[in-house]
């Protein structure tokens, strides 16, 4: 995780992890749980405008105060701090609220902090935040322990009469945002795919004219530069018919019409997660198999 929180905070910000050793498991959705730490820290770098420190502790915890619909406890407590700017206390009043947010026109849904909280009330948990202006934030996340232990999901035995969905696929991936674009080029590597990128539409089709293998495009929908991702998705189709298209988006109304976008193409919110990623890409890259190469 402290890998991949590095690459999503750039090289401005300094990555600090305080664990507590022996902690029990949280009875939480995995996947969800590190999709919220990455909406958590993207804030947080937002916070520091690329420059700082992001320490992430965890430990165990009594029941908060006043957390009304949450478990009784214990708790597994996770802590999110930043040296940003902080929230004056008129922000912290609104700062749970969907769609407020202090960043600029088109540099924000103002989800993310709604989405994490809403996700610690679906596991029975809470969230508290703590902030003053010019001090940074801290915001824990508390989350109901458990005594089962966590076992990983068995992996599925290799079919040897199909080649791997992901090894040697080549994915386009087209995304304004620099440090979006670089952690999607880290996370499609470790998957073992070449990755190729382009900062808007027209570097994308160009890479596309210039011919050479690319099996998908991933590319953001609200891409600037005169042609958003939906234009350019249509232009590259013209250019390579088959060509199948993921979406990415940071807006929760564009994934209400996740089924709208026509066969060989899908959608995926961001932040989201390595695991969320590849599951989406082998459904698109091998339909026939993708659904149980999980």
């Amino acid at each position: 995780m402290q890998d991949l929180l590095a690459r999503t905070m750039g090289a401005g910000v300094r990555v600090d992890m305080a664990c507590a050793a022996s902690l029990p498991a949280a009875q939480t959705d995995p996947h969800q749980l590190e999709n919220a730490l990455l909406n958590l820290a993207l804030n947080a770098r937002d916070a520091m405008a690329g420059r700082g420190t992001l320490t992430l502790s965890t430990g165990r915890a009594d029941p908060p105060a006043g957390a009304a619909g949450s478990s009784e406890g214990p708790f597994v407590m996770l802590e999110v701090a930043d040296t940003g700017c902080g929230m004056p206390a008129e922000v912290m009043a609104k700062a749970l609220d969907p769609f407020f947010t202090t960043k600029p026109a088109g540099q924000g849904t103002g989800l993310g902090l709604s989405m994490v909280y809403g996700f610690a009330r679906q596991s029975r948990g809470h969230l508290e935040i703590a902030s003053s202006e010019g001090e940074g934030t801290r915001i824990r996340l508390f989350l109901p322990a458990t005594d089962v232990p966590v076992q990983a999901e068995p992996a599925p035995a290799a079919d040897p009469s199909r080649p791997a969905p992901l090894a040697s696929r080549v994915v386009l991936v087209v995304e304004d945002d620099d440090h979006v674009r670089e952690l999607a080029l880290d996370v499609l590597r470790e998957l073992g795919i070449t990755a190729r990128a382009a900062a808007d539409g027209p570097s994308a089709l160009g890479l596309l004219r210039a011919g050479g293998t690319i099996d998908l495009m991933l590319c953001d929908i609200g891409l600037a530069g005169g042609m958003d991702g939906r234009q350019l998705a249509d232009a590259a189709r013209a250019l390579r018919p088959e060509l199948p298209v993921l979406f990415m988006t940071g807006y929760a109304a564009d994934t209400a019409g996740g089924d709208s976008f026509g066969p060989g193409t899908d959608l995926i919110q961001k932040p989201f997660s390595v695991d969320a990623l590849s599951r989406r890409l082998r459904a698109l890259l091998d339909p026939s198999g993708g659904a149980g190469a999980e």
